[in-house]
């Protein structure tokens, strides 16, 4: 199963035939294991990682990471502020986190104003909320294991003594 996820995440296209070969198993066992791992939950969703910063329209796109201090309620701890947050369709990611605060989150806007916005009316407003902390995103150099930017390398050679 493991090495059928590994598979997976480095190549989310990658056959069935080719993993069984490359597992030692027939194609039936691949699929069935795939299927297993679907309905369990374990794959959520296949989806391509996208270089945002290529994209044309990417002025219209801001991401910011906001900290966000809780109250956790009483019976259900952070579980149920938790999932008002991720009910927003900005939220692109909601993590509990340790430190020095409890939730954070990923999300995506079309402006700074947008950002604000959510983070003052819609975050902030949620019972349980004790203050926030916003990051925007300037640029991202690595995502999900894939190096986005362009590696130029020194193609010099070096000088020795």
């Amino acid at each position: 199963m493991e090495e059928i996820l590994q598979l997976l995440q480095d190549d989310g296209r990658i056959s069935i035939e080719d993993m069984a070969a490359m597992t030692k198993k027939t194609s039936e066992e691949v699929k069935a294991i795939m299927k297993k791992l679907e309905n369990d939950g374990t794959i959520v969703k296949y989806a391509a990682i996208v270089n945002t910063d290529k994209l044309l329209n990417n002025e219209n796109r801001v991401r910011a990471i906001i900290e966000v201090q809780v109250t956790p309620e009483r019976e259900h701890g952070f579980d149920a502020i938790a999932e008002r947050i991720y009910r927003f369709p900005e939220v692109k990611s909601l993590t509990l986190m340790s430190g020095g605060y409890d939730l954070q989150i990923i999300i995506e806007g079309k402006s700074l104003q947008e950002v604000a916005f959510f983070v003052a009316r819609k975050v902030s407003t949620i019972e349980g909320v004790k203050s926030t902390k916003t990051h925007f995103v300037l640029k991202t150099y690595k995502e999900n294991d894939i190096v986005l930017v362009d590696q130029k390398r020194d193609r010099r050679e070096g000088v020795t003594a």
